[in-house]
């Protein structure tokens, strides 16, 4: 990448950089039958037969407002919806099939829908896009049939010049199944050049076989190395899709926990809902986002900001984000009156409650302790203590002891 590129590229990220919280939302036509979005894949539903549903279903008018507020009220300052999944069929109006949402039932434009309601909300907007398509009857053709390919990839190119053209300023796209072609095939950089011509401000995914501008490591939280930006992309059971048979929910303490995460480390965290048939949300994620979003009305500086490296290891009762030399420990187990850290390597000079009074302390070698605690946590998400150190914030523990720095 040359340095005017690398400097566009940083342009195009500022934002992005700043978010650390945004919305994925996978809804299609999967939703109606529950049971997963690769429900179509995994029972080998025939195509025939799957596409029956795209006359069925009818989502309430408007449901992405609810979505959008949702994510507005828990502190998310972004949005990405799919408009394609891997089963083909378009939420969006095109002239390349018939079978989307305008053209069937629904019977208009959900995507249209969504744009408009993130913007209301002052949310920036992103698109998924899934290149892998199980209804198109070139999709899996186009591993082995040159002819199939051309015409799969000018097809798949067309749909993104439709949503980059059609919707008006987009800040992400977001592709997805990059089987069963490489980045050649895909014609992937010919593919993000017409992007970028379209959205000269868009940031792109690295699904599509080449890099691009952020990785997106999937269900779990892995810092990209050399700072390159990334988003951990997060369920909030263990479906993307709409799937109530699937009982397993992150609580807040959870998702609070995974903000922790990802701001210590430089990223995003993409947190999804798959909301039911008519486009409600399911109730299991409404409480747990209005708790999240009123924590970070709170601490939201100890998140979005806080976003320095910090050397660390790991400790029962919480861990750290930092801001230069202020480190934050978001305390999410409460020992009671009385908090130790082990191995910090700075000497402390201030301690305190995030925006609350000072904290006595006593620092011996490797051993801080931090005394006068209430005796229940004063919030059970996570309680914040902010601490003032002197150098460069860094903790080591091992086997044996180590002394504190001179400093």
């Amino acid at each position: 990448m040359s340095d005017a590129e690398q400097k566009d590229q940083e342009r195009r990220l500022a934002w992005f950089r700043r978010a650390r919280f945004g919305m994925f939302i996978h809804w299609g036509l999967y939703a109606q039958l529950g049971r997963h979005e690769w429900v179509m894949n995994r029972e080998r539903i025939p195509v025939e037969a799957y596409e029956k549903l795209a006359d069925t279903w009818q989502p309430k008018p408007n449901a992405a407002r609810d979505w959008a507020k949702l994510a507005k009220a828990a502190g998310m300052r972004y949005m990405v919806m799919t408009t394609k999944h891997h089963e083909g069929f378009c939420l969006f109006d095109s002239e390349l099939t018939d079978y989307n949402a305008v053209k069937r039932s629904p019977g208009r434009d959900l995507v249209a829908e969504y744009v408009a309601a993130a913007r209301a909300e002052g949310l920036r907007v992103g698109f998924y896009y899934s290149l892998l398509d199980w209804h198109h009857p070139d999709g899996a053709r186009c591993a082995n049939d040159e002819a199939a390919r051309r015409r799969f990839v000018e097809y798949t190119h067309g749909m993104v010049r439709e949503l980059c053209t059609n919707y008006g300023k987009l800040d992400i796209i977001w592709y997805d199944g990059g089987w069963p072609l490489d980045a050649e095939g895909w014609e992937s950089v010919r593919l993000n050049a017409m992007v970028r011509e379209l959205q000269p401000d868009i940031i792109i995914n690295n699904r599509s076989r080449i890099d691009e501008d952020f990785g997106t490591p999937e269900q779990h939280i892995t810092p990209e190395a050399g700072g390159r930006m990334w988003e951990a992309c997060m369920t909030m059971n263990d479906s993307w899709g709409y799937t109530p048979i699937d009982r397993n929910w992150k609580t807040a303490w959870d998702v609070v926990g995974m903000l922790r995460r990802v701001a210590a480390g430089g990223g995003n965290l993409l947190l999804n809902i798959g909301p039911l048939p008519d486009g409600s949300v399911p109730y299991q994620c409404i409480g747990v986002f209005n708790e999240v979003g009123q924590w970070l009305a709170k601490y939201g500086p100890t998140i979005y900001d806080a976003t320095d490296s910090m050397q660390q290891e790991w400790q029962t009762p919480g861990a750290f984000t930092r801001r230069g030399s202020t480190i934050y420990f978001h305390c999410n187990r409460w020992p009671g009156s009385e908090l130790a850290i082990g191995g910090l390597r700075n000497k402390l000079l201030a301690a305190r409650l995030f925006a609350g009074p000072a904290i006595d302390f006593t620092q011996e070698a490797d051993r801080l302790v931090l005394a006068g605690l209430p005796e229940v946590a004063p919030d059970p998400l996570a309680t914040v203590i902010e601490l003032e150190v002197a150098g460069e914030p860094r903790q080591e523990l091992g086997p044996g002891c180590v002394l504190l720095d001179e400093v």
